[in-house]
């Protein structure tokens, strides 16, 4: 079933009153400056559930950006390139490394014809497209939902996330399992049994790539 999160239904919809710190890209390095950074973090996803290069540019802006993250307890990473019957939200606890993988639906926007992969990204209202690029989690509220929580954009690609109404909620559509997932309109949408879990862990300022 495809759904959607049309709006965030909260006062000052598209408006953060707290809005994020300015974060920085990260700065260019030579290779074996990022590997000292890196080194750093070599406990981290022991199991190798993510791509090396994607955790690895993630990493990099989270040590560049560290003191401006609010919830540094946990980063998450969205593979896209992964199909929505797979694996791909991955937590990661930044004190243990361990990752927790969890299913994502992606916007319908992004795979107009449901094969299951996004291959379109966009940053414009309408699209009900997933975006691409950094993000830091916010506020918390109650929607069509129930309890779900909004995120900003800290990309260029993402910038409009939250007049988009682009949020993190569970979905019916959403299943823990190697199915066919719904689509939402750009929203990441998980299953209803587990999102309170990821809310309550990644909520009001942790980092999102």
């Amino acid at each position: 079933d495809d759904s959607s999160e049309p709006a965030a239904q909260a006062n000052n919809q598209g408006v953060n009153p707290n809005p994020p710190p300015v974060m920085d890209e990260p700065q260019p390095v030579t290779d074996q400056n990022a590997n000292l950074i890196l080194r750093k973090y070599s406990f981290i996803d022991p199991q190798h559930l993510i791509l090396e290069k994607m955790l690895g540019q993630a990493l990099l802006y989270y040590d560049q950006n560290y003191n401006r993250i609010k919830n540094k307890k946990y980063l998450t990473i969205v593979d896209f390139s992964k199909k929505s019957n797979q694996e791909r939200f991955f937590i990661i606890d930044m004190a243990s490394g361990k990752v927790w993988a969890l299913h994502v639906a992606h916007g319908k926007g992004s795979d107009p014809d449901g094969e299951r992969l996004a291959n379109i990204f966009s940053n414009k209202s309408g699209s009900e497209a997933s975006s691409l690029g950094f993000y830091l989690t916010a506020e918390t509220y109650s929607g069509k939902y129930g309890r779900s929580m909004k995120v900003d954009g800290l990309s260029a690609t993402n910038s409009n996330v939250r007049a988009r109404s682009v949020v993190l909620h569970g979905a019916a559509y959403v299943q823990e399992s190697d199915v066919k997932q719904g689509r939402s309109w750009g929203c990441f949408a998980l299953t209803m049994s587990l999102k309170d879990q990821v809310i309550d862990r990644i909520k009001d300022g942790s980092l999102m790539y």
